[in-house]
């Protein structure tokens, strides 16, 4: 998943062994299905299709994945668009370099999920170079999946942590939630905010650790999938809700509406904290005026 990943549970060594292994089976296998930097995965083979009238039949499963990918365009208002992967073409984070005029011209008519041809199961990506991105919500699924099947195995305290989305199997044996900190986007050592968690999941978007900065202006990896250009207006954004997934998408969502993400979060009335990029942090987990995170979850 391109992260640091990990699986907490509560059971006896062998179970615990074993609901570990098949935890790490199932995010593994979902990386292996939808990575686009693996040759043999489900996700190159459809964006190698790109210009074929047949498309691809898919699963079950990915069809699902596209349904909701789908949903979220529509109530987005094409913000949340799994075709705008191959803008970061245009963009090396690393070079210190503003790509130029021309190369997002050149990649911009290759966005735009409505241009692609979906019913289930075929998909067809019309034009010839369109890609597909499963990374901006397969790492959330990956997290519920995990969390569910440790649940189905018996285990039922336990917590899935996936590069800092989280996906509760369940409290601690004593009934105490998780507590889960929120790392300050400019202190990353300082939590600004903490949320107790016994159930449910909580997921994290922020332009902080992948940017670079030109002319005194950062200039993040969230782009918006019309201009091509990084957005700006929050600099990080963490959602709590029932499903890792679905607070992934509002963080997501909430990023790439800028400087009104943060109203659309309140409007709402989603369980959030969100740092602005002028540093005003607010939402509605609890803050702490000054904490370590080391004894957080994060």
């Amino acid at each position: 998943m391109g992260s640091p990943c990990e699986v907490r549970v509560y059971a006896e060594d062998g179970e615990a062994q074993a609901t570990l292994a098949a935890a790490r089976a199932e995010v593994l296998r979902l990386e292996a299905k939808y990575s686009r930097y693996r040759d043999d995965s489900l996700a190159t083979r459809i964006n190698r299709s790109a210009g074929d009238a047949t498309g691809v039949a898919v699963d079950p499963e990915t069809a699902q994945l596209l349904d909701y990918a789908d949903t979220c365009h529509r109530q987005s208002e094409g913000l949340f668009d799994i075709t705008s992967g191959i803008l970061r073409r245009a963009w090396n984070l690393k070079s210190g370099r503003l790509p130029e005029p021309a190369e997002l011209d050149a990649l911009l008519p290759l966005v735009g999920w409505q241009k692609v041809r979906w019913r289930a199961p075929h998909i067809v990506l019309p034009l010839a170079g369109m890609q597909l991105d499963f990374g901006g919500y397969v790492k959330e699924y990956a997290a519920d999946r995990a969390a569910a099947l440790c649940r189905a195995r018996g285990v039922r305290n336990g917590l899935v942590d996936l590069g800092g989305d989280l996906a509760v199997i369940g409290p601690h044996p004593d009934g105490a939630p998780w507590r889960v900190g929120v790392r300050d986007p400019h202190a990353p050592e300082r939590a600004l905010g903490a949320l107790p968690l016994g159930w449910g999941a909580i997921a994290s978007s922020g332009d902080y650790e992948r940017c670079m900065i030109v002319a005194g202006v950062r200039y993040g990896h969230i782009l918006d999938p019309r201009t091509g250009w990084p957005v700006h207006g929050l600099a990080a954004v963490s959602v709590a809700a029932n499903h890792c997934l679905v607070a992934g998408t509002l963080t997501t969502i909430a990023m790439l509406k800028g400087a009104q993400g943060a109203a659309w979060l309140e409007a709402i009335g989603a369980h959030c904290l969100y740092v602005t990029d002028s540093g005003r942090v607010s939402g509605t987990f609890v803050k702490l005026s000054s904490c370590s995170s080391n004894n957080l979850t994060t």
